[in-house]
């Protein structure tokens, strides 16, 4: 059974401030999104499903549809406030989704085989989706979940501080925890830095970090959407909590159901979080383009 692509595509990119989801980057007008399905496609995926919102529907649709058709299946799967919360109710203050892991657990009755998550603005390379695709083909049991580790020095950006999972693994290859650390960058010595309530700390620029790039098994999802009730019943009323996909993965390794691996690519990561990085995502795409890596028209 051939793996299925899921991509994060509904949040509200309040830091970039515009849909750069389906912003071109290419030379013939590549979104990011694009790069990673032309990816997955010659890794061997069989279907991508897209997570985004139902207002945002028929344009997405339209952008996407023609391009893809005949080269790989596609489906659409709604990420609204009112999905899995029961007969709760939305509070009037909370407009944001409810975070990525609840983004995952809307795509339960529309992934029923093995398959990996990643984020629409994000650059992950081919090396990536080819690991992601072996590991999903040959290497995942019902207990045996993933992680795409990236090197910290690969994920950087020249315009700001970023977020990044910090991962410890052990010998074995298996993830112990996801340690968020928040405003990393390069200090003016060169150090890769990152800032918390007890001051400045160094870190390792060949740590292992989280960028949002998993591969799961379908009985991730009673976990996600058990969990997903827990987070609501500690939550509801707090306008700004949100429910990732780390969180899942720490309790997952923590209560014993099972072991993530982290399996290392040395791609480079490039994306937009902020409007400054846009140009560099140009730049490295055409580069890419240049070396032969990427046609000049993905899908013509």
């Amino acid at each position: 059974m051939q793996p299925t692509l899921v991509i994060l595509a509904a949040g509200m990119a309040s830091r970039y401030g515009s849909m750069k989801q389906i912003q071109s980057f290419g030379p013939s007008g590549e979104t990011i999104m694009d790069y990673s399905i032309y990816d997955a496609v010659r890794a061997g995926f069989g279907k991508v499903v897209f997570i985004i919102r139902q207002d945002f529907a028929e344009n997405f649709k339209n952008i996407f549809e023609p391009k893809l058709k005949g080269k790989i299946a596609t489906d659409y799967v709604f990420q609204s406030l009112e999905s899995f919360i029961g007969e709760q109710q939305v509070p009037a203050e909370r407009t944001k989704p409810w975070g990525t892991a609840h983004a995952v657990l809307c795509c339960k009755d529309a992934v029923k085989e093995p398959f990996a998550v990643i984020n629409a603005d994000d650059f992950y390379g081919r090396d990536a989706f080819q690991k992601a695709y072996d590991f999903l083909t040959s290497s995942t049991d019902k207990t045996t979940q993933c992680i795409i580790g990236y090197e910290l020095k690969r994920t950087l950006s020249e315009n700001g501080s970023v977020s990044r999972g910090v991962c410890e693994v052990d010998e074995k290859g298996n993830l112990v925890s996801i340690n968020e650390r928040t405003k990393i960058y390069r200090n003016e010595e060169g150090k890769i830095t990152y800032e918390d309530e007890g001051g400045l700390h160094e870190v390792s620029e060949d740590s292992a970090v989280s960028m949002n790039f998993f591969a799961f098994t379908p009985e991730i999802f009673p976990v996600i959407e058990k969990q997903f009730k827990e987070f609501l019943a500690e939550n509801l009323s707090n306008p700004k909590a949100e429910f990732f996909i780390p969180l899942v993965g720490d309790k997952y390794i923590k209560s014993g159901m099972g072991v993530i691996k982290v399996i290392s690519t040395q791609a480079q990561w490039f994306g937009v979080t902020y409007k400054e990085d846009a140009p560099v995502v140009q730049k490295s795409i055409n580069d890419l383009v240049q070396s032969g890596e990427y046609p000049n028209n993905l899908w013509g």
